[in-house]
């Protein structure tokens, strides 16, 4: 997976200079260009749209609250990702008193979200299975084949070893397919899926990037 482009990462350091020299409007640049990845990916991990709002707000008040923290050492949208995740961590240790969450699937203890995210049998199905895997798997396939991210990216977000980034890849991929051959009887609609992962996971990226109607 490439990542950011080299100039999606140019212009985020030349907006985050700006910010951080008092440039409100820069900042302000910074979070239109990152506010759909954030919103799409706390909206496959939570029940509501009110939800999705109050943790995307959290998310970019903590960024502003603490931006002296992000040294760049990986793309700014990594870092503001890495805020999300522990964001949605703590919503559940908090609201949904699930502090094991990341060893859970969501789907068991805040079904949803709406299938109007998704366009075809494929993506409903892929969906499903996702909000069925241990959140951190659910996580690792969704920064990886959504976000796009590099494994070093992973690492730091999820603050592991790159290796165990790798070795939980592999791990959600059996599983995610395992799953999916479990809630559908359909054979053809499951290999289409799993042959095709990467091409339905940005489908159904896409139509996670706006909230159900």
């Amino acid at each position: 997976m490439s990542g950011d482009s080299d100039s999606d990462t140019s212009t985020d350091e030349r907006l985050l200079v700006a910010w951080r020299g008092g440039d409100r409007q820069a900042g302000a640049a910074l979070f239109a260009r990152h506010f759909r990845a954030v919103a799409r990916f706390v909206r496959t991990k939570v029940a509501s749209e009110a939800e999705v709002e109050d943790l995307v707000q959290a998310t970019f008040l903590a960024c502003t609250e603490g931006i002296e923290r992000y040294r760049g050492e990986g793309s700014l949208r990594a870092y503001l990702l890495g805020i999300a995740y522990h964001k949605v961590l703590h919503y559940y240790a908090r609201r949904r008193k699930a502090a094991d969450i990341e060893q859970r699937a969501v789907e068991e203890v805040a079904p949803g979200p709406s299938a109007a995210l998704a366009r075809r049998a494929e993506e409903r199905l892929l969906l499903a299975a996702l909000r069925r895997l241990p959140l951190r798997y659910q996580v690792v396939i969704e920064l990886y084949f959504w976000e796009e991210l590099r494994g070093r990216e992973i690492a730091a977000l999820l603050d592991v070893p790159e290796g165990t980034v790798r070795t939980h890849l592999r791990r959600a991929r059996l599983l995610l397919e395992e799953t999916m051959r479990r809630l559908s009887a359909d054979a053809s609609l499951v290999e289409s899926t799993v042959s095709g992962l990467e091409t339905w996971a940005r489908r159904l990226r896409d139509g996670a990037e706006e909230p159900p109607p």
